[in-house]
């Protein structure tokens, strides 16, 4: 019986993606099939989503022109300020929680056996990624308002009513404007989508709104059909990715105008923030930027990063650079006071494992999410500065199809 377990649990994870350890209440993420559960037709390449963890070029150890070894220069013991401090704090209360899950991923010999050989899973069918138009660029120029995309969508047919004749199938196509318009595909397949030259594909019943922070009061909706879950990944400052030139990011001050609370549903919203280790963010969402939402702290999840062989991706007590972010859950009170809206409640320091993808690239965490949401008859989602798009929710920002782009897939 014992022998069973496992193997059903795994069975479970290779369908889902998700693998909850039984001694812990941390869960291990495979981004890659929990993405393909909403695909159709497409698959998202392990490949091209794991590149930055495979295909990272092995670097050749330095060799010093200078013929007498340097002595390194011991370091003196670094004084703390204030907010290093209070960041330290909660680095040491969140530590337990993250060496136990830690432990829990290195006992589960078969997962980890799944997971070393995902490489063995790369398809080489698939395009380089990359290749797209840059779209933040291009909806800055005068000629934006006139860009469309046309979205193919495959329609099916029956050529008789006794049931002998095969499905016809057939392409169905309409153009709309891609920028400061939302595009939605209704369909329950996936949607390939021409812009330009570049293709990209739309998974099911999924929609994108693609402009600047000024015109995200369009998603506000009309009636009382707003959202019960809000992600939202913000491009905080940031020296590296200043450095690295792979995103632009905005001062603090401009996320407080988001409109938080008339995006949420009248039942209520949870709402999930991604946010850095530095002190002084987490000062600010706190006193802040959650006070302006109308958002009340529920609950702190960790986002704990591993390697292929599930070691840590750096030292966990590197000071700068902990191999771990943290998604702030907050709940936006509804003026509904149905029992039915009331949600589930929030387990806090809960951990969430896996290998991450490119830079600054999220795991996907909203169906995760939707069972701590209030709930409705029908989940409503919406990612706010979204760089790529789930089924069944609304991605904005300036660049929601980036990783939407073909060469991301392989046809299933």
């Amino acid at each position: 019986m014992e022998d069973s377990k496992p193997a059903g649990k795994l069975s479970t994870f290779l369908d889902s993606g998700v693998y909850r350890f039984e001694d812990s209440t941390a869960v291990f993420i495979d981004p890659v099939r929990v993405l393909n559960r909403s695909y159709t037709r497409f698959r998202v390449s392990p490949s091209a989503y794991y590149s930055r963890s495979f295909n990272s070029k092995i670097q050749e150890p330095r060799v010093c022109s200078n013929s007498r070894k340097r002595k390194r220069k011991e370091k003196k013991p670094q004084t703390l300020n204030d907010r290093e401090r209070a960041a330290d704090q909660r680095h040491q209360e969140a530590r337990p929680f993250l060496l136990k899950a830690h432990k829990s991923l290195l006992r589960s010999t078969e997962l980890l056996e799944v997971v070393s050989n995902l490489r063995d899973d790369f398809d080489n069918s698939a395009s380089s990624p990359g290749t797209a138009q840059p779209l933040v660029e291009l909806g800055r120029v005068w000629q934006a308002p006139l860009y469309e995309i046309t979205l193919n969508s495959q329609s099916h047919d029956n050529a008789s009513e006794d049931g002998g004749s095969p499905v016809m199938e057939y392409r169905k196509q309409r153009a709309v404007p891609v920028f400061n318009n939302l595009v939605v595909n209704e369909t329950s397949e996936d949607v390939e989508a021409e812009l330009l030259g570049s293709r990209y594909i739309l998974p099911p019943e999924s929609s994108f709104y693609m402009s600047d922070l000024g015109q995200i009061h369009n998603l506000i909706p009309e009636s009382d059909c707003g959202f019960n879950l809000i992600v939202v990944d913000p491009p905080w400052e940031n020296g590296s990715a200043h450095q690295k030139l792979r995103y632009s990011t905005l001062p603090n001050r401009y996320f407080l105008s988001l409109p938080i609370k008339q995006l949420c549903h009248t039942n209520g919203a949870l709402v999930a923030l991604w946010v850095t280790n530095r002190e002084k963010l987490r000062g600010f969402v706190e006193k802040e930027l959650f006070p302006a939402w109308g958002v009340e702290y529920a609950a702190t999840f960790f986002w704990l990063k591993v390697k292929a062989d599930g070691s840590l991706i750096g030292d966990l007590d590197l000071f700068h650079h902990r191999p771990y972010e943290c998604l702030l859950l907050g709940l936006c009170p509804g003026e509904a006071t149905d029992d039915n809206s009331r949600s589930k409640p929030i387990p806090d320091n809960q951990i969430m494992l896996s290998i991450p993808g490119d830079y600054s690239r999220k795991p996907p965490v909203a169906r995760f999410l939707q069972e701590y949401s209030p709930t409705l008859q029908r989940n409503r989602c919406v990612e706010l500065f979204a760089r790529e798009m789930t089924a069944g929710c609304v991605s904005w920002g300036n660049e929601p199809l980036h990783f939407q782009e073909s060469g991301n897939f392989t046809r299933g």
